[in-house]
């Protein structure tokens, strides 16, 4: 039976149309700063410091979104860890910005302030390095992402998988969570890091460097969601769902689910920690608070709420529900886990499929 015209437009333009979509955001997003930079306070068209650095916190959030979805929409690896990557990045840059705080001007040599206060003598060797921008970019990637090869390695290896898995991603956050919060680590304990004041020798407040800061968000986020398109959408990406739908008839046919697990774990360790390194100079402040196991059980709940595999779900979902807890917060501060837990709990029992359900529902797919 022929299908009827409207679903079969639909097939045609749907996707033309959503990545019609993503671009004319991304660009209006991308004139966000413009508007701040170069329009008056009392123009309708003027972006706050406020609202630019507020939305830029919740696209880094996306980002950590779509780096969850590729291993929990499409590989079906639930990570209630992605909230340490996250924070990883964030240490890594926030290390630079504390070396950039500098004492009697001299900020590339200075001990940062909350080791003066320690009485710490020399730097750690860990540190070192730490005062070049370029290395500092180089750790927020490459930790997280080293973190992740190494238990993942040893995870997949012993075909961990299931609610296991995600018992051992919470337990390994929690624990470099206790980790950081020691002050001899090394990294200012439950303080964490903060009052930044210089990145590449710009004042960090400044509106040029926060608006530069933005825009390199905005692009971060549009890379992303273009590398995760043509990795879902490739034969990797198809070995990827295998390995969600029927793990063991995969390997029946003479694939090794291990190292295209891993990648994909990888690569999405390394995305949570860039957008850490974001995060980090435009929230001001980075704390082993981060490493919270809430907050990446909160990661798992954007993601189901704007709906798994979809890549622009997890998005729409981080922005939605971080733009209502901004309000809500202000508004209700005391019930805002009472809320999100009931958004959770509606969208698993109305929209198992995310608010993109609903769209691809519109387009008659079942």
């Amino acid at each position: 039976m022929p299908q009827p015209i409207s679903l079969r437009l639909a097939a045609v333009l749907g996707p033309r149309l959503g990545t019609c979509v993503c671009v004319a955001t991304l660009l209006a997003l991308l004139a966000m700063p413009a508007l701040h930079l170069w329009t008056a306070e009392s123009s309708a068209l003027h972006v706050s410091a406020y609202s630019l650095t507020l939305v830029g916190k919740i696209l880094c959030y996306a980002i950590v979104a779509l780096a969850l979805d590729l291993v929990w929409g499409y590989t079906g690896l639930l990570s209630l860890g992605h909230g340490l990557f996250f924070a990883l990045g964030g240490y890594g840059m926030g290390m630079y910005l504390m070396r950039s705080i500098g004492r009697d001007g001299n900020y590339q040599s200075a001990l940062p302030d909350f080791m003066v206060f320690l009485d710490w003598k020399t730097l750690p060797w860990f540190w070192r390095g730490s005062e070049h921008f370029a290395w500092a970019l180089f750790l927020a990637a490459a930790v997280p992402g080293l973190l992740a090869l190494v238990f993942g390695w040893l995870a997949f290896r012993s075909r961990i998988k299931g609610v296991y898995f995600s018992i051992m991603t919470q337990a390994l956050t929690y624990a470099a969570m206790l980790l950081f919060f020691r002050n001899e680590t090394g990294f200012g304990g439950n303080n964490g890091f903060t009052d930044f004041k210089r990145i590449l020798g710009y004042g960090i407040a400044a509106p040029g460097t926060r608006a530069a800061l933005f825009a390199l968000t905005v692009l971060l986020l549009g890379a992303a969601l273009l590398a995760s398109r043509c990795l879902v959408n490739s034969r990797f990406g198809r070995l990827l769902t295998a390995i969600r739908d029927a793990e063991s008839r995969l390997m029946f046919c003479g694939y090794d689910p291990l190292y295209f697990k891993l990648a994909i774990w990888v690569f999405s360790a390394v995305l949570c920690g860039l957008a850490g390194a974001l995060y980090v100079p435009q929230a001001g402040i980075i704390n082993p608070g981060e490493m919270a196991p809430a907050n990446s059980i909160e990661i798992a709940i954007w993601v189901a709420v704007g709906g798994r595999a979809t890549l622009i779900g997890p998005v729409l979902g981080a922005v939605l529900v971080n733009a209502a807890k901004s309000g809500f917060t202000m508004a209700f501060p005391d019930y805002w886990l009472f809320f999100l837990g009931f958004l959770f709990i509606a969208v698993t029992v109305l929209l198992p499929r995310g608010l993109m359900g609903i769209f691809n529902a519109g387009k008659g797919e079942r």
